[in-house]
């Protein structure tokens, strides 16, 4: 029995979380892919210490940047602390706006092609001789689904779809039969709803605070760590975190594309999120004292 809170990145998922994991007694199992890595956390918005010290935490700092993390992985780790969780009394409150992670936990992993060595090299030798735009066009006449949910320079996940594409049938059809199968979990699921003006304001102010609230000094810990070869897929804004530390483009121009990154993918996560079955949409302004008493009703049903 578990509460999943989800939303678009800035919706306010993290405060909420942790005053409703305090009102009902809960622990947070964290479900943004972004914040399991290790030294990334203002770039993320990771809960800070005294949002750590209010609540407990748990899959916050549990692999290093480059490692590989996948849904697989992540149930794996999820279902472990949510049956300590369980274990000790407590409420488990699953937190974020991975929505291929919260499908997981909920559903089971996707049953995909495995990995084609061939085809992806093929595929990546296209990107660099064409451009990662024109692979991503070459994804939107075979599956206009996934397309629309994956950036045209993620070149790991567009690789990724038209290779499951290749094998007959398409992520988004995969995806869509997955959401559907038998919770693994009796779950309430929630999601923040926030006003699109109001969220595109508070994404732009927080990623002109991320710039100055240290951001920049991650992207140079990348730099030390990793020198010129850095991970792949790492958390929106580093990359041109790192572009700004080496000189190579000016701050205003970074936070200006870090800021339509963030809007995109909060769009991108909200039409996950409206496919899914069963969500319970909440619009601010949100009374965290009512949201606990239907948490804890939902609970205890007579």
């Amino acid at each position: 029995m578990i509460v999943v809170l989800a939303g678009p990145t800035g919706s306010g998922k993290t405060a909420l979380g942790v005053e409703l994991a305090r009102r009902v007694g809960g622990e947070i199992v964290n479900a943004d892919s972004q914040q399991l890595y290790r030294h990334l956390d203002v770039g993320t918005a990771k809960p800070g210490a005294a949002e750590r010290a209010a609540v407990a935490h748990h899959l916050l700092d549990v692999a290093e940047p480059g490692q590989g993390m996948d849904a697989a992985r992540f149930v794996a780790l999820a279902d472990g602390a949510i049956a300590g969780i369980a274990a000790r009394g407590r409420v488990p409150l699953v937190v974020g706006g991975t929505g291929l992670y919260l499908r997981a936990l909920l559903h089971g992993v996707i049953e995909a092609p495995g990995r084609d060595p061939s085809l992806r090299a093929r595929l990546t030798a296209e990107a660099a001789e064409l451009g990662r735009p024109a692979l991503h066009a070459r994804l939107a006449l075979v599956d206009p689904g996934a397309a629309a949910r994956i950036g045209p320079n993620d070149l790991i996940r567009v690789v990724r779809a038209l290779e499951i594409a290749a094998g007959g049938r398409t992520q988004s059809a995969l995806h869509a039969a997955h959401a559907f199968q038998p919770q693994r979990h009796r779950a309430l699921f929630l999601a923040l709803d926030p006003p699109r003006d109001q969220l595109r304001a508070r994404l732009d102010a927080r990623v002109v605070a991320m710039f100055a609230g240290g951001l920049l000094d991650e992207a140079r810990w990348l730099v030390s760590r990793f020198g010129g070869a850095l991970p792949p897929r790492l958390p929106i804004g580093y990359a041109e975190a790192v572009e700004v530390t080496l000189g190579r483009l000016a701050l205003e121009e970074a936070i200006r594309l870090v800021q339509v990154a963030h809007r995109q993918y909060a769009r991108r996560q909200l039409s996950w999120l409206r496919r899914e079955p069963n969500v319970e949409w909440l619009a601010p302004p949100i009374d965290a004292g009512e949201l606990a008493r239907r948490v804890n009703a939902w609970r205890s049903p007579e």
